[in-house]
């Protein structure tokens, strides 16, 4: 069966990109190429992202969704850490979590499971 491996993501600074998704989002970092800008972030599920340092283009519509523990938790941590949220844990069409946007503009949408099925 086909499953998603890895995706690369244009990023403004592969640094502080590398260094956000572990601090605030717990990603490891499997490798990384210094000479092409490169860091390669993998999740709990083996899924890798490669960011890499290039120009970033504005993507509306495309948004990333990251499953956590507990959403409630998850935005409370960040929020005290001074993460902006475009919105704080809440029934949105999608279901039920949080929206922020990483360094990068990006859209990341977090959810939990117990949340989902009971606030959706």
């Amino acid at each position: 069966m086909p499953r998603l491996d890895h995706l690369s993501l244009p990023v403004h600074d592969w640094r502080k990109s590398r260094d956000w998704y572990k601090r605030n989002l717990d990603f490891d970092v499997e490798f990384e190429i210094p000479d092409r800008k490169t860091a390669a972030m993998r999740d709990v599920a083996d899924l890798t992202i490669f960011l890499y340092e290039e120009d970033v283009i504005a993507c509306p519509g495309i948004s990333f969704t990251i499953q956590v523990d507990d959403v409630e938790a998850k935005h409370h941590e960040l929020a005290a850490a001074g993460i902006l949220f475009v919105h704080p844990p809440m029934k949105v069409f999608w279901g039920y979590g949080a929206e922020l946007r990483d360094p990068n503009g990006y859209t990341l949408r977090l959810w939990d499971e117990k949340s989902m099925k009971e606030k959706a």
